[in-house]
């Protein structure tokens, strides 16, 4: 019986040994392996090519930024020709842009941040709920610690015509992603965890055209994106820029349908790949037009939850990795099907940066702009981190079953000999 317990503790202890192992592998990057292993531009962009040219998405464009200002940019279309001011739908992307026009209200002192969002609201409340509704505060929805359950992903609608209101959709989104409910209400204690909402966005939106007295379309154009000069983007869209905007394709690069949402805020900013740039170097202090005041971008990428000591979003930011000084790689990704998949990428203290915008791929932006922050830093971002996932539980099994496969042939083996003696 001793000699069982004994087996079984070397098993225990041999499966967590390898268990931890494979995790630091994939943390580390031991088992990554970017598309290139040069950190120099040339390099990484004769990488990206290759890529393109090995598996060809619907339409591509990318910019790098060093320093604060663009260096170089890369185009690819398998139809009509992209360049730097077609315009893409970006998907939740969407949400780093909607978080600053929001921010531009707290910034004013139209909103507060840790008001309860009720006393924005006319038109629409959240339904009762068993935890304290009082506690859903701006802060809380800009950082998905609201405590919503909704998950919304929203698949959007074929027709203009039947696009939801924004109180229709609130209450229950036709157009969720499958399996959810579409219903935005406080299913966890707010504050308690991190749960991805679009909805929370979309309440956000409805708060926006409550305080400002516009429609959010028009409050994010004035506010910020005239200000940018983001001439090539809206949230609302307008059949008269139709000769702009880039095909969209499946999978297998057969012709998509253009989507329309409800959902602006979360999921519908329309925009190109020179506006992003003007956005993105608001945020690395190189606007001369920034509507916005630095101390409240800096505010939106400072650390408002963690997962395991790694942060993993601030205020309408996703973060990446973590650097020095309290720092961020930080940004905001999407994607939506038909496939649609968007990245963009900030290093606040080299103020270096990437932009991806594509269709007809499901995560190509987000690997490439992954293995740029690997290259960059040396580190797995999250997002790489869960697209590693599959291979480390993969690698996980295999090795726990080979340790029981071993310990089982050792007692085989040690019986048989006593058998014999």
């Amino acid at each position: 019986m001793k000699r069982y317990i004994k087996t079984f503790l070397i098993f225990i202890l041999s499966s967590f040994l390898w268990v931890s192992f494979c995790y630091m592998a994939v943390d580390k990057g031991w088992i990554h392996k970017p598309i290139t292993k040069e950190k120099n531009i040339k390099s990484f962009i004769e990488a990206v090519e290759i890529l393109l040219d090995e598996n060809p998405p619907g339409n591509f464009a990318m910019a790098l930024i060093e320093k604060g200002e663009v260096k170089e940019e890369v185009f690819h279309s398998i139809g009509q020709e992209v360049n730097r001011h077609t315009i893409f739908q970006v998907a939740s992307l969407s949400k780093f842009v909607s978080a600053t026009g929001v921010m531009k209200l707290v910034e004013s002192r139209k909103m507060d941040l840790d008001a309860p969002v009720s006393q924005y609201l006319s038109r629409w409340e959240l339904p009762p709920s068993e935890f304290d509704n009082e506690k859903v505060t701006i802060r809380r929805l800009l950082s998905h610690t609201a405590g919503l359950t909704d998950g919304l992903g929203y698949s959007g609608f074929i027709h203009p015509d039947s696009v939801q209101t924004l109180e229709e959709s609130l209450t229950k989104a036709i157009d969720a992603d499958p399996g959810r409910s579409g219903v935005v209400k406080v299913g966890i204690e707010p504050n308690t965890s991190w749960e991805y909402s679009g909805g929370g966005f979309t309440l956000l939106q409805l708060m926006v055209e409550e305080v400002s007295g516009q429609n959010f379309d028009v409050y994010m154009k004035e506010s910020i994106l005239q200000p940018l000069d983001m001439t090539s983007s809206t949230f609302l869209w307008s059949d008269s820029l139709n000769y702009r905007l880039c095909e969209f394709y499946n999978l297998d690069k057969t012709s998509a349908p253009h989507f329309y949402y409800s959902s602006l805020a979360a999921t519908s900013l329309y925009t190109s790949l020179s506006d992003l740039e003007k956005f993105s170097q608001m945020f690395l202090g190189n606007s001369a037009s920034s509507p916005v005041k630095e101390e409240t971008l800096t505010t939106m990428q400072e650390s408002h939850w963690d997962i395991l000591g790694s942060s993993v979003y601030g205020l309408g930011t996703f973060h990446y990795v973590n650097l020095d000084d309290g720092k961020y790689i930080f940004g905001h990704d999407g994607k939506s099907t038909p496939p649609i998949n968007t990245a963009l990428r900030l290093n606040p203290i080299t103020k270096d940066g990437i932009i991806i915008l594509g269709t007809g791929d499901a995560d190509l932006a987000t690997r490439i702009a992954s293995d740029w922050v690997f290259l960059k830093t040396g580190k797995v971002d999250n997002l790489l981190f869960l697209m590693l996932q599959e291979k480390m539980i993969v690698l996980m099994i295999a090795g726990v079953g080979v340790i029981l496969l071993l310990l089982f042939l050792i007692e085989s083996l040690s019986f048989r000999r006593k058998v014999h003696v």
